[in-house]
């Protein structure tokens, strides 16, 4: 098979890693749900020697990604693990879960199950960091989203831009705080919450 390609992967890996850099500096482990073609995993690893940068996804991606990995032939990128969010999660805590253009194509089941395994995997202070489009007050922020969300209904009726209030109390939920709310290019947003110990 041929290497995977997002051409969205190389527009938005920049300003992600803005934000990574100010959130991850004492971080050793990240666990990436969702890694898609393993552009991020490759590009983050990089610019960031110091993190093993864990890869995961559901089993029918995981051949794509392990061309990017063995590529790039980085000494902080393990194989990546097989990882649906309603399935079993690792037994392996980390120092920062990310995930990338996941929850608008999850169903909300497994938006809940998603944040649940954070729950379960994050250590204490320990930064989430979610990047996407995302709704305000039921409120599409740009009509380019409002036509995406058609196209995602269209494709999947379950999924869908989810709105950040529903979301952040999710995180609340498992003891997270959102810390930052980032606009990023093409509508998007990078979120961040911290895991505190005493909430």
């Amino acid at each position: 098979m041929s290497k995977p390609f997002a051409p969205s992967c190389e527009r938005n890996q920049g300003p992600i890693l803005e934000v990574l850099q100010r959130h991850v500096g004492d971080s050793r482990r990240v666990l990436e749900v969702g890694s898609g073609t393993g552009q991020h995993a490759v590009h983050f690893a990089v610019a960031m020697p110091w993190l093993i940068w864990q890869c995961s996804d559901r089993a029918d991606n995981l051949p794509g990604i392990a061309l990017w990995l063995d590529e790039a032939a980085l000494g902080n990128t393990p194989a990546a693990l097989e990882l649906d969010v309603d399935g079993r999660w690792p037994a392996a805590t980390f120092d920062t879960v990310f995930t990338a253009n996941s929850l608008h194509i999850m169903g909300w089941p497994q938006v809940e199950a998603f944040f649940a395994g954070v729950g379960k995997v994050l250590q204490e202070d320990g930064p989430l960091i979610v990047y996407g489009p995302f709704n305000y007050g039921g409120d599409f922020t740009s009509d380019s989203n409002r036509a995406f969300e058609q196209w995602l209904k269209d494709r999947d009726p379950a999924s869908g831009i989810r709105d950040v209030e529903a979301v952040d109390a999710l995180a609340r939920e498992i003891g997270l705080v959102l810390v930052e709310d980032n606009a990023m290019p093409a509508n998007n947003r990078c979120l961040v919450w911290r895991r505190r110990k005493f909430l």
